[in-house]
């Protein structure tokens, strides 16, 4: 099975024998969780561009087919599954049109055929701040405050209100909101590991994303959340009415927004519980 995440995803995806600190779906994998690496062989790789080198239009079709180059080269014909979250449900839905004859099925977390002109806009912007920060000769403070941003965009106004429900105070003689040491925190940690090129390349592809969902010919599972802007519930289920093969879309609530595929862990779970056992009762018939 092959796993991917949003754009800041790697292939590290949980511990293991080579490098013991936590992945990025570390809580999804292990016993007795349905992706379980004693029972089913999980791949995963780092985004075409995120080494900041390829600093060139790369879209989610590219992704695609450099996975299904890394499977030419690893001798393996066939998935059981792709599972993408964000941008990787992207990427998932582009493997399962364009490599369909290697892919059993597709679960698909927060992520449509297409991006939402809000949710575009909101990444024009911190392009532009992006962009800011190299022409002053900070990349760091342009891409620290782009992630910030884009921050605000992965959660709920609701979670922002339980979390950071306090007034306003002065420090050094300016106004600082209850929230703003968390969100510099993220910004600053993200800055250290990140390259501005390949924020504002991995950014575009997002955004370059476009499918006919009409041509996804695999069994499908979509995972939709309520109050989540970046792949509204309305755009998810259009694309999943069209796809031309079974498909189901799941609706949770999350205060998380975006991130409740990183945090819904339960949910998440059983969605895949539910899939892969099917898989499994076919093969067994």
């Amino acid at each position: 099975m092959w796993l991917a995440g949003g754009i800041s995803s790697h292939r590290h995806v949980c511990a293991n024998a080579v490098d013991s600190a936590p992945g990025w779906w570390q809580d999804v994998i292990g016993n007795p969780r349905a992706l379980d690496p004693r029972r089913c062989c999980l791949l995963a790789c780092d985004w075409l561009g995120a080494d900041g080198q390829l600093d060139v239009p790369i879209d989610s079709a590219d992704q695609a087919d450099a996975i299904a180059y890394a499977l030419d080269r690893l001798g393996i014909r066939f998935l059981q599954a792709f599972v993408g979250a964000s941008y990787g449900g992207m990427v998932g839905q582009q493997f399962a049109i364009r490599h369909r004859q290697r892919l059993g099925r597709l679960l698909c977390l927060s992520a449509a055929h297409r991006p939402s002109p809000f949710a575009s806009a909101f990444r024009a912007l911190q392009r532009q701040v992006v962009t800011l920060g190299q022409t002053q000769c900070a990349d760091a403070v342009g891409l620290s405050l782009a992630r910030q941003l884009a921050m605000l965009s992965y959660r709920s106004p609701n979670e922002f209100s339980e979390r950071f429900d306090q007034p306003a105070e002065l420090r050094s003689g300016r106004v600082h909101c209850a929230s703003e040491d968390y969100l510099q925190h993220c910004g600053q940690r993200y800055a250290a590991q990140w390259s501005a090129t390949a924020f504002l390349r991995l950014s575009e592809s997002i955004d370059l994303h476009v499918i006919a969902p009409t041509q996804i010919r695999v069994p499908c599972q979509f995972l939709a959340v309520e109050g989540d802007w970046l792949a509204p519930v309305e755009l998810m289920a259009a694309c999943a009415a069209d796809v031309a093969a079974p498909c189901e879309i799941e609706i949770i609530a999350s205060r998380y927004g975006h991130d409740a595929f990183l945090k819904e862990i339960d949910h998440v779970d059983a969605l895949l519980h539910r899939a892969l056992q099917n898989d499994s009762s076919e093969i067994a018939a």
